[in-house]
């Protein structure tokens, strides 16, 4: 009896043990168990990460949920050498998403001190898609905060936003999100041009916008906000501008 509680107990203690990130892990719950029970689709996730603004520890891993899916879960690996490509080095991470953009856009906060591999899974259509591996660089390549973006708003109620990129110059694509002052998402497009005028879609290459786009009132004020994102899903940079039309 005695030498099977303490069994019981070194089990306990292996379970509960505390890692050096701030969110429990669940070492049986590999990202490959869940991929070996589903039908899966691999590429169909749009999600990215970045750095916090105010927490260098801190990184924030965003998401595009389809209307209708279920089951978000956030999945890394234990170190950035681990292979990216192998799901049996992602763990399930029990983090809650949070909404942004008025739950349009879903946000997971996890502090961690080493850079790692992340993929993002949901249910849709009674399949597993998953993200491409999305590389955390909060220490070697800091998320750069700003606001300089040129408004043009010459054009009425149409405003034309330009930009550069900041300390980092290895930006794929592009992200912008037209928003009210209430944080409502309006319109959120991707470009590979660093420039964007709304609402044209004419250098869109993707437009996750759900609804037709409300004309846009110079007696109001919106926000613009855009994220540079490298090939490997990581954002360089962040940019927030307040604007009138």
């Amino acid at each position: 009896m005695i030498k099977t509680n303490y069994i019981v107990y070194i089990l306990c203690c292996i379970l509960l043990a505390c890692n050096k990130d701030q969110d429990t892990i669940l070492l049986d719950e590999s990202l490959a168990s869940l991929v070996v029970l589903n039908d899966i689709e691999i590429d169909n996730v749009i999600a990215c990460a970045s750095g916090s603004e105010s927490d260098e520890d801190v990184i924030i891993a965003y998401l595009y949920p389809r209307p209708g899916v279920t089951d978000i879960r956030y999945f890394e690996t234990a170190n950035i050498e681990a292979d990216k490509n192998d799901y049996q080095n992602y763990q399930q991470v029990m983090i809650a998403p949070t909404d942004i953009f008025n739950g349009y856009l879903k946000k997971f906060t996890r502090t961690t001190i080493e850079e790692k591999w992340v993929i993002i899974t949901f249910f849709e259509n009674e399949k597993l898609h998953l993200s491409n591996p999305i590389r955390l660089k909060h220490l070697t390549k800091p998320t750069e905060f700003t606001d300089e973006v040129i408004v043009n708003t010459n054009s009425e109620n149409m405003p034309i936003f330009n930009w550069e990129d900041g300390l980092f110059n290895d930006n794929k694509i592009y992200f912008q999100v037209v928003s009210d002052t209430d944080d409502e998402l309006l319109s959120g497009t991707y470009t590979f041009q660093k420039q964007f005028q709304y609402y044209k879609t004419d250098n869109v290459v993707l437009n996750i916008t759900q609804e037709i786009p409300p004309q846009l009132d110079a007696a109001n004020s919106y926000n613009f906000t855009l994220m540079g994102v490298s090939e490997d899903n990581w954002v360089n940079l962040f940019i927030q501008k307040r604007f009138q039309p």
